[in-house]
């Protein structure tokens, strides 16, 4: 089984992922990227952080241990979004970044993230090439050509002039809760959103090391959309673990998903193409081919949506999960960001989210997230293959179904999307049963 899934190496924290393999697979990684010329051989340097979980205590302590005696100056920034080690790889020059987070997953889950110069994650060669030297014996550096440890304290301040530096208007008048999800935003987020000139209520910003995506966050939202009725805010954002996320809740408590967020801004910015993947609803698709803009999608993983951005061209792009990617502003999806550039439509439109998000309307989507089935044997199921080729003959133009395995958790994502909620819920159902039994 391969070890790098969609988004990094994830599993449940001192079980699957250890101390040795994360110092093994900081070793193999600083050697794979040295050989291929992606980072230098002389004094290399990495930008190291993570989220709120505990066990990113004893996790960085394990990568910083490995990238240094691989010879690699390594400078530690603390507990910061996912995006803003991104940035902060890009914006120092640094050769590598290393992020510890498992960003929606439960608590005891943690996760690696490599970043390599330039701040983009690294493709599937660079990963496997990184997995298949895992403990291989090598010449370790003495003296003065191990690595340096720096705790670099100025780093979330460089982090939040990134994002303001991005706003053209000033979100006066604005009243926004976010819900830090006890995560990695749990300082950044309210303090940039504040300095934007928003009015900010901030919840589920409290981290302790184990009540992170507790009930609370991108996962969770009734507790945000309790808080925004409580206060009559225009509108609330919701982050997941590491903040590369972003979801909203208008002012009456409905969910504004990435799909919409993604439509209110293709629209503001007047881009020719956007960006999305196989679960991007198809209500999105229709209110985009209507405003003129065009379409294409890629695999799920916000990895997927920048390689097509890049190789294409286009600027915009995006999940329904909250993962936006705005390419002239960011390199990868970054959840404030998106929530300051929604505001910033808000502000200077003045108009109320509710409105902006009227420029698409969603078709019934339902999703069932099957677990405890092996999800490896998915592809070979011709049982499961028929079944949907019925359906989806039945649901013709109007709908259509989707199965994968996730690459972040173990289980099988059995997704259906018609016109009308009662048939998605009823084949979902129905295929969900079907999964349950022929991969158990």
């Amino acid at each position: 089984m391969a070890l790098f899934g969609t988004d990094g190496v994830r599993g449940v924290a001192n079980r699957d992922l250890t101390a040795e393999l994360a110092l093994d697979l900081a070793v193999a990684a600083a050697h794979v990227l040295a050989e291929v010329g992606a980072i230098s051989k002389n004094r290399p340097k990495a930008i190291v952080g993570q989220d709120s979980r505990a066990s990113g205590e004893f996790l960085e302590s394990a990568i910083v241990a490995g990238l240094a005696s691989a010879g690699v100056d390594v400078y530690k920034v603390g507990v910061l979004p996912t995006p803003a080690i991104a940035h902060l790889v890009a914006s120092t020059g640094a050769d590598l970044g290393v992020m510890i987070s498992a960003s929606h997953n439960p608590m005891p889950d943690n996760g690696i993230k490599f970043f390599a110069k330039g701040g983009g994650k690294l493709d599937d060669a660079l990963e496997a090439a990184i997995e298949a030297r895992l403990n291989e014996p090598w010449d370790r550096p003495v003296g003065r050509e191990v690595g340096r440890v720096i705790v670099d304290e100025s780093a979330s301040e460089r982090y939040i002039y990134h994002l303001l530096s991005s706003l053209k208007i000033n979100l006066s008048g604005i009243k926004v809760v976010v819900d830090c999800a006890n995560g990695a935003a749990s300082e950044v987020a309210p303090e940039v959103y504040a300095r934007a000139g928003a009015e900010v209520v901030a919840i589920s910003n409290q981290p302790n090391g184990l009540n992170i995506n507790e009930n609370c966050g991108s996962t969770h939202l009734e507790n945000l959309i309790a808080q925004v009725k409580k206060h009559g805010a225009d509108l609330g954002i919701a982050h997941d673990g590491d903040a590369d996320r972003c979801l909203a809740i208008d002012a009456s408590g409905s969910l504004v998903d990435g799909d919409f967020i993604l439509a209110i801004l293709a629209n503001d910015w007047k881009v020719s193409t956007v960006v999305g993947t196989v679960m991007t609803n198809l209500g999105f698709i229709k209110a985009m081919s209507e405003a003129g803009i065009s379409f294409e999608k890629t695999p799920v993983g916000d990895r997927f949506v920048l390689e097509k951005m890049l190789a294409n061209g286009h600027k915009l792009g995006g999940e329904q999960s909250g993962h936006i990617i705005m390419r002239d502003l960011a390199n990868t999806g970054d959840g404030l960001l998106t929530a300051l550039q929604l505001m910033s439509v808000m502000a200077k439109s003045n108009k109320s989210l509710a409105s902006l998000a009227e420029v698409m309307e969603r078709f019934p989507q339902t999703l069932i997230n099957v677990d405890g089935v092996n999800k490896s044997k998915l592809e070979n199921s011709k049982a499961i293959a028929i079944a949907v080729s019925e359906f989806e003959s039945k649901l013709g133009s109007s709908g259509r179904i989707l199965l994968r395995a996730s690459g972040t958790e173990p289980l099988v994502r059995v997704m259906v999307e018609a016109e009308s909620q009662n048939v998605t819920e009823e084949i979902a159902q129905k295929l969900a049963a079907l999964v349950r039994l022929e991969l158990a």
